[in-house]
């Protein structure tokens, strides 16, 4: 996978034309799925994000959001602002040659679909992975999801180019509102992906093989049910340290992503990059600003980051 290119032109016939036929983006979903897609089912598979002719400096990008409780509205809003994602990865230079995979987490205590994970794409074929996502909408209701189970299959089960020939992590975004686990389960790794463990796994172990491959961030979208919840930010802080964002605008998800590579590929600062947003007409600068502001090359950054843009 990752072969071909994104085209905004592709984006918005498809678009229109769901507009004018009544369709959904998220078809499959809407259509009553109640299991994993085949396409995205995590059992014995591996996600390969690859070097080509066409793309030789792949970069794999990865998002998996909580599809749980308040947080089944995320891929809905992501998939509407993927043209900007993609416009300022690619146009402004961000990322050379991105390849984006997106999942999404539920909880395997009690759900149908605690893990869906797609492709890593460079084309619209991300746009058609979106579509597939069962919205699951459940949750057991105990602060918890199976991230730990998401951690598992992407620090196991993805090979990257970027990590494997040139050092270079790869990014991991995972778009939530409650805790992990405290163990990866050796029952649900099981059933799920298929292998074999001889012990559980602490949530804190495979966090630390995991961010050997991927820079890993934990989005706290404002809006979800625990947002500001101080002991969900502690237990990710405990894990990530700065790298976790706490958004005041869903609809800003895109561009905070954006922007995190475009920071973490020295390819941009703060400021430049909330130039970038204003010049393409979004409206998430400040919330994007407050997120990031601590992530602009590893400086705390004081004031407004906005002064001397507005008009």
């Amino acid at each position: 996978m990752g072969s071909g290119i994104w085209s905004t032109n592709v984006y918005d016939s498809a678009a229109r034309y769901r507009a004018a036929t009544g369709a959904s983006a998220f078809a499959y979903n809407d259509g009553g799925a109640r299991r994993v897609h085949p396409d995205l089912d995590p059992f014995g598979v591996t996600r390969e994000s690859r070097d080509s002719a066409e793309h030789p400096d792949s970069l794999a990008v990865a998002v998996l959001f909580d599809v749980t409780g308040s947080m089944r509205s995320v891929p809905r809003a992501l998939q509407t602002r993927l043209p900007d994602l993609l416009g300022l990865l690619l146009r402004k230079g961000y990322a050379t040659d991105p390849q984006i995979m997106f999942g999404a987490i539920g909880d395997a205590t009690c759900d149908r679909a605690p893990l869906q994970v797609g492709q890593f794409e460079s084309d619209n074929r991300m746009d058609d992975q979106l579509g597939l996502i069962l919205l699951e909408g459940g949750g057991g209701g105990q602060k918890r999801e199976s991230y730990e189970l998401a951690l598992y299959f992407m620090a196991r089960h993805t090979s990257i180019d970027c990590h494997e020939k040139r050092g270079r992590r790869g990014y991991l975004f995972v778009i939530g509102d409650e805790m992990p686990y405290p163990r990866v389960s050796r029952s649900q790794v099981k059933d799920l992906v298929g292998d074999r463990l001889a012990a559980p796994i602490g949530v804190a172990d495979i966090m630390a093989e995991l961010t050997r491959k991927y820079d890993v961030y934990f989005i706290l979208p404002q809006g979800a049910s625990y947002a500001g919840d101080p002991e969900v930010l502690d237990s990710w802080r405990d894990l990530l340290g700065q790298n976790v964002l706490e958004l005041d605008d869903l609809d800003a998800v895109c561009e905070t992503i954006a922007l995190t590579v475009g920071l973490g590929e020295d390819a941009i600062g703060l400021d430049e990059g909330l130039e970038d947003l204003a010049e393409l007409g979004s409206t998430a600068g400040a919330s994007v600003s407050r997120a990031l502001a601590r992530l602009d090359r590893g400086t705390v950054v004081t004031g407004d980051p906005l002064d001397g843009l507005r008009p």
